[in-house]
C-alpha cells in the first residue's frame, strides 16, 4: 500500500492523542504513550494491508498502548489526576462557563471510565470520533452486531449513571 509515515503521523496525531486521553492515559504520560503508538506504527506500517480503514488499525494500536499504560500504572500504584481544563477548549469562554464545562467534562470522563473496556471503546469511537460501526468493528476486532450491542449497552449504562449522579447532586 506504500503509506508514508510522516503523512500518517501528521494526519492522525490528534486522533491518537485524543483517544489515548479518552482511554484513561493521564496527561503527564500522554506524550510517552503517543510516542509508543507511533513507534509501533513506524515498525508495522509496511505490514498494513488496507483491509480495514487506517484509523481502525491505529485505534487498535492505541487501545493496546492504553491498556499497557493502565497495567503499568496499577503495578506502580500511580494516581490518575484528571485535569479537564487540559482537555476542553475553553479559550473563548468566561470563567463561570469554563468552570461549568470543566465540571461537566469531569463528570463525563468519570462516567466513561466506569464503563468496561469494550463498551468504553465503542462509545468513544462512535460518539466522540464519529466512526461508522463497520470501522469500529474493524478497530476492536469484533463483528458488527457485537459493536451495536456494546454501543447500546454503553449508552444505557452511561444514561443510568448520569441519572444516579444527578439524583445525588439534587
Amino acid at each position: 500500500m506504500g503509506l508514508d509515515f510522516d503523512a500518517v503521523y501528521a494526519e492522525h496525531f490528534a486522533f491518537v492523542w485524543r483517544n489515548l486521553r479518552r482511554l484513561g492515559v493521564p496527561e503527564p504520560q500522554l506524550r510517552d504513550a503517543a510516542q509508543e503508538v507511533f513507534l509501533v506504527v513506524h515498525r508495522r506500517l509496511g505490514d498494513f494491508e488496507g483491509r480495514a480503514p487506517l484509523r481502525s488499525w491505529l485505534y487498535s494500536i492505541v487501545t493496546r498502548v492504553a491498556r499497557q499504560n493502565r497495567r503499568t500504572r496499577s503495578r506502580k500504584e500511580l494516581r490518575d489526576v484528571e485535569e479537564p481544563d487540559l482537555v476542553a477548549d475553553t479559550s473563548s469562554v468566561g470563567p463561570e462557563e469554563r468552570a461549568e464545562r470543566g465540571e461537566a467534562l469531569r463528570l463525563v470522563l468519570e462516567l466513561i471510565a466506569e464503563l468496561d473496556e469494550d463498551k468504553r471503546a465503542v462509545l468513544i469511537l462512535s460518539d466522540l470520533e464519529e466512526m461508522s460501526v463497520p470501522e469500529i468493528a474493524a478497530a476492536v476486532e469484533a463483528n458488527v452486531n457485537t459493536v451495536y450491542s456494546r454501543l447500546r449497552a454503553a449508552r444505557a449504562e452511561l444514561r443510568r449513571a448520569l441519572e444516579r449522579k444527578r439524583g445525588l447532586l439534587t
